[in-house]
């Protein structure tokens, strides 16, 4: 069949350990035999990021902001062992972080469903989707180590010199400290992206804080959605049938473990990185989770939400067998293609990352799978796949259904 022509490319972040074996497995099995593959390639491994001093990811954000869609694979971020192993000349941030910063999205996590792999929460019968707010807290903090006895304070100077200044605690001994920021303007896109997202989806919108204990901090995020949907977004919310409310998030995680889903929950930085987990792993697998960051500008990057899978990757490179789950690393390309074909009025390449997907569910209801959704499925006589024989039974698949 003729392939697929692309007229803009997507930007392509490659990453670290099995991910980036699995990646280039995908692109060669699923990807390059139907699509004129247009990409500006970055690569974000760790080696890399050593090598350019971390330059490579904020190249690769900034060629996001400029062609509008990026796909991501999963990346180190490194601590001391991995200082030693790979010879780091510092311990290099985050990408995620880096990225999120730059574009200032919002993350929006939703676990990918599937029959036969069912929710550990028998009363969830829709996906939850997790909305992160990605900047500021403790991925954005300061702190110290408390030497021994003295006074700690919170201080702000203003441009004029007039100073606020708190007293955190007065220290008898050795401690710690942190201090934490956020700003309006990154509030207000993360509340504007959530309360579009839940229109473009018809979805309920949840949000919840620790206002109580927080009376500032979390306060003002309260205030600044509430604000925000009173004045733009109250009538839009009514007209399409659906609900935004605000609550204390130890309320929020009670009613969710009650609820049947089908709704966005949004979340700040540390809660969202939490409860997107425990959401993710409740619903199956956390290779079975799709993540796309958006910026207030109309910017999408994908990716899947799990991390680079780093014990299998070490069995890959003694030459044992691997059965690495790539569900969520196949939905990060479909979800950047088909938001490339949307932007580019391709309904071709739509159509394809529709029909991928659907390959892909319909492998594993046919029974076909990795070992990690095998140990949990509900379905009898399945077949356990290795690594690349999951992809290619996934291109098996599509061609039927193509």
């Amino acid at each position: 069949m003729e392939k697929i022509q692309m007229t803009t490319p997507l930007v392509e972040m490659d990453g670290d350990e099995m991910t980036r074996i699995l990646w280039k497995m995908i692109k060669d099995e699923l990807l390059l035999p139907y699509i004129d593959l247009k990409t500006e390639y970055y690569d974000l491994g760790l080696q890399h990021r050593n090598e350019t001093d971390d330059q490579v990811t904020i190249d690769s954000a900034e060629a996001t902001k400029k062609y509008g869609v990026a796909v991501k694979c999963a990346t180190i971020t490194p601590n001391a062992a991995r200082m030693t192993e790979y010879h780091l000349k510092e311990m290099w941030k985050s990408p995620n972080g880096t990225i999120r910063a730059a574009l200032d999205g919002t993350v929006f996590r939703t676990p990918i469903v599937v029959k036969g792999i069912e929710p550990c929460v028998r009363n969830w019968e829709k996906p939850i989707t997790l909305a992160r707010h990605a900047y500021g807290d403790v991925y954005k903090n300061t702190e110290i180590k408390v030497p021994g006895p003295g006074r700690a304070e919170l201080v702000f100077t203003a441009q004029d010199g007039t100073e606020i200044r708190e007293t955190i605690h007065e220290f008898k001994g050795p401690g710690i400290l942190q201090g934490i920021h956020n700003t309006d303007q990154s509030i207000t896109s993360f509340a504007e992206a959530c309360f579009n997202y839940a229109l473009d989806t018809k979805q309920d919108l949840w949000f919840a804080t620790k206002d109580t204990i927080s009376k500032k901090y979390d306060h003002h995020f309260k205030d600044i959605f509430q604000e925000i949907y009173d004045r733009q977004y109250k009538e839009k919310f009514e007209a399409a049938g659906i609900e935004y409310f605000y609550t204390l998030i130890d309320d929020a995680v009670a009613r969710v473990m009650k609820a049947k889903g089908g709704f966005i929950w949004a979340c700040k930085n540390y809660d969202g990185d939490v409860m997107s987990d425990m959401v993710s792993s409740a619903f199956g697998s956390l290779a079975m989770m799709t993540s796309v960051l958006v910026s207030p500008s109309g910017v999408y990057e994908y990716e899947a939400a799990h991390g680079t899978v780093q014990r299998h990757y070490y069995k890959y490179l003694k030459g044992e067998e691997t059965s690495t789950n790539s569900v969520a690393t196949i939905f990060a390309w479909t979800g950047a293609l088909r938001k490339r074909g949307e932007l580019d009025g391709i309904p071709a390449l739509m159509a394809f990352a529709d029909r991928l997907e659907q390959a892909t569910v319909k492998t594993i209801e046919d029974g076909r799978m990795t070992k990690d959704l095998a140990l949990i499925t509900s379905l009898e006589h399945v077949t356990v796949l290795n690594s690349e024989e999951f992809i290619k039974a996934v291109r098996e698949t599509f061609e039927k259904l193509s």
